[in-house]
């Protein structure tokens, strides 16, 4: 075998990555693509499920690391959210403070996303003095511009401790079904919402004995009626330049659909009665004891949290928080966070009055289950933070797994079967089969050196005179579908998309006849289909990078390239004499005894007779949802699912066109007719045993 380890890698403009040079902050560009990414910022009282994680962190990391493979300046912000009630009770449970609470839990929640490589730019934290400072002066500013007033109302109060009672202190009888144990907030027995001052016998959960009565107090209230017009003017523009995906706010259609918009926004309470938090600041001029003893409200300074954590990244902050032109902000959360993040941040940025980089595309997910139930720390259901790391399995498998099944337009459900089916028949049987026969065919027969197999540098020829123009072309049309789904943010088709070009990669060696044999009647017709095959994995290892980094890396190192980005085309970048490493196994099976040995691990313990009968009756009050399809899928499968997403976004265009007042009624029923057809094709294939060979 070659020893010197020589590479011959095509010069062209664009072809290689641009990696930021070590310690230096990254910085928005005027003129370049500039994309700002934020996930929600997970609570700081507990550890996360994969749920959290599919749901915004690792959503937002794939699309950040697309973004580098294109080029594009990125930055990517989260932390943990810090301040409010959530926390305070927690610290109570555990009895320390709740700043002792989220120093022990902020390096937990990073711990768990460094083991999956989430690559932040910054995972930080709200409870520092930046996010104080600038809280304080998005809140003065707001005064200053008359969109805040300040308004009593009656609130629970404890005798006995002195203090008013936030909603998750309180508990008592439900006003609607009688449960005994509803919380301030909502009752989980019947999942009404509630207002603390409606419980029936409210006891403080401090202590039961304690007294509870009702007083007054006084609190700073967003004027969000008056900023509503400006609000729903900027919510429809971005809703259009962003393309976003229909949520609880909007529809496909760009139609506003929340209740509150619909029925006229009202003041909202924007300070609470905690100890715990932002202290609300007092403008010049003015004495007011009372609200200086308040702090802010958790989600008025939660979503403030993404410019202050980047504050703490770079003193430069406002190149990327007060840039609208040259900046494009992508934000990724559980759809139960929409609102927040859609119309109170928006609304706060918009009273503040400066020349904010508002939310340009909303990426949002629907829920992820557990095993036909939900997550459950209580009872010990599901995998939480670090557990994931104890199987043994890589983080890559887990990443792809969660990204495949990403419930982005219903909810999905995790199944360990699947998960085992996953790695075997998908990742072992596709993506690493095609890998490492290639690589190990080159390393067996051609000293580890790329063959020339007779074509130029450069774009691969699809002239028909050429015998693989057809796969030359698929894969063509494939890079661009990926692309086209990556940049709308459609994560899971992206992955069906590599899938597919793998798939296609695994059929061009089989169709070849890649095999001692060819060698031997055909060299030159046997170089060109490794150089080829080779060639097409350089292009997956850039590919997979966002959604399975570790691969990626593997890869790289197997070929001895250096980092690349996304083409449009597949080219000869690789080569005649440039020599590869040495060829590895990129997965390894999951055994059967292994699923099952985690499948009663993390399938939960602990819960009474009357709480499992409980969760059976909530099941069936809920109502019933659909839930999507998650075990193994063929490269068929995979192929038909990117056009089913292709031809529901055709759809849609028409049916806005018809909406718009266009004749468009004959390409509608057509596109619609496709559309049945392509899922009726999809729905058969599904029902198909997935090779295992």
């Amino acid at each position: 075998m070659a020893t010197e380890q020589k590479q011959l890698v095509r010069d062209a403009p664009g072809l290689l990555r641009v990696v930021p040079t070590p310690g230096k902050k990254i910085l928005p560009v005027e003129g370049s693509e500039n994309v700002l990414i934020t996930s929600a910022l997970p609570y700081c009282n507990n550890v996360p499920h994969l749920g959290n994680l599919i749901g915004s962190l690792l959503s937002a990391d794939v699309f950040a690391r697309y973004n580098r493979t294109r080029n594009r300046r990125t930055l990517y912000i989260c932390g943990t959210d810090e301040y409010g009630t959530a926390t305070e009770t927690k610290a109570i449970e555990e009895k320390i403070t709740p700043r002792e609470l989220c120093d022990k839990y902020n390096p937990l929640h990073k711990e768990t996303y460094d083991w999956f490589q989430l690559d932040f730019d910054l995972f930080g934290r709200t409870s520092t003095p930046l996010h104080t400072e600038i809280c304080q002066e998005i809140y003065l500013n707001l005064h200053k511009n008359g969109f805040l007033e300040k308004k009593s109302q009656e609130q629970t109060y404890c005798e006995t401790e002195g203090r008013y009672l936030a909603d998750r202190f309180i508990e008592g009888t439900c006003p609607n079904c009688g449960a005994n144990d509803a919380r301030g907030d909502q009752c989980d027995q019947c999942s009404r919402t509630l207002d603390a001052l409606d419980l029936i016998n409210p006891r403080c959960l401090l202590d039961k004995s304690h007294k509870v009565i009702t007083k007054p107090s006084s609190h700073a209230y967003i004027q969000l009626d008056k900023i509503q017009p400006r609000h729903e003017e900027w919510l429809k523009r971005r809703w259009a330049e962003g393309k976003w995906a229909p949520n609880s706010v909007v529809n496909s259609v760009g139609e506003i659909v929340d209740a509150r918009l619909k029925a006229g926004l009202n003041p909202s309470p924007i300070t609470r009665d905690l100890s715990w938090g932002v202290p609300v600041p007092i403008p010049e001029g003015v004495e007011d004891e009372e609200m200086a003893k308040k702090v802010l409200y958790v989600w008025f300074d939660a979503c403030i949290g993404y410019p202050s954590i980047t504050a703490n990244y770079t003193t430069d902050w406002k190149q990327w928080w007060f840039n609208p032109k040259n900046v494009k902000l992508y934000q990724f959360m559980g759809k139960d966070n929409t609102y927040f993040h859609t119309v109170l941040f928006p609304c706060t940025q918009l009273g503040d009055g400066r020349d904010w980089t508002t939310l340009y595309h909303l990426s949002t997910t629907e829920f992820l289950n557990y095993e036909n139930g939900k997550f459950s720390k209580r009872y010990n259901r599901g995998v939480f933070g670090p557990a994931a790391r104890e199987t043994g399995v890589s983080a890559d498998v887990w990443r792809y797994y969660l990204l495949s099944i990403r419930p982005e337009t219903s909810d999905s459900m995790f199944s360990w079967a699947d998960f085992g089916a996953a790695n075997n028949n998908i990742l072992l049987k596709n993506f690493g089969n095609f890998v490492n026969r290639a690589l190990k065919f080159t390393a067996a027969k051609y000293d580890s050196a790329v063959p020339d197999g007779g074509d130029a540098p450069g774009p691969l020829p699809t002239d028909e005179s050429d015998p693989d123009a057809n796969f030359i072309k698929e894969v063509n049309d494939l890079l661009k579908q990926y692309g086209d789904a990556m940049d709308q943010v459609h994560l899971r088709t992206g992955l069906q998309h590599i899938l597919s070009i793998s798939g296609r990669g695994n059929q061009f060696l089989q169709d070849a006849g890649l095999n001692n044999a060819l060698m031997a009647s055909d060299p030159k017709r046997c170089a060109q289909v490794i150089s080829r095959a080779l060639n097409l994995i350089y292009v997956l290892s850039v590919l997979i990078e966002p959604y399975m980094p570790g691969t990626a890396a593997s890869i790289l190192k197997q070929l001895n390239v250096p980092l690349r980005t996304v083409p449009d085309q597949l080219s000869n970048d690789l080569l005649p004499g440039h020599v590869i490493g040495t060829p590895e196994l990129l997965f390894k099976p999951i055994e059967e005894k292994s699923l099952e040995a985690w499948r009663v691990r993390f399938g939960g313990s602990g819960q009474s007779a009357e709480a499992a009968a409980e969760d059976k009756k909530k099941a069936k009050r809920a109502p019933a949802k659909k839930v999507e399809h998650v075990g193994p899928k063929s490269a068929e499968a995979l192929a038909i699912e990117g056009k089913v997403t292709v031809q529901g976004d055709v759809v849609r265009g028409l049916k806005e066109k018809k909406k718009a007042g266009e004749s468009v009624e004959a390409e509608l029923a057509t596109a619609l007719q496709e559309l049945l057809s392509l899922k009726r094709e999809l729905d058969e294939e599904l029902k198909k045993p997935v090779a295992t060979a």
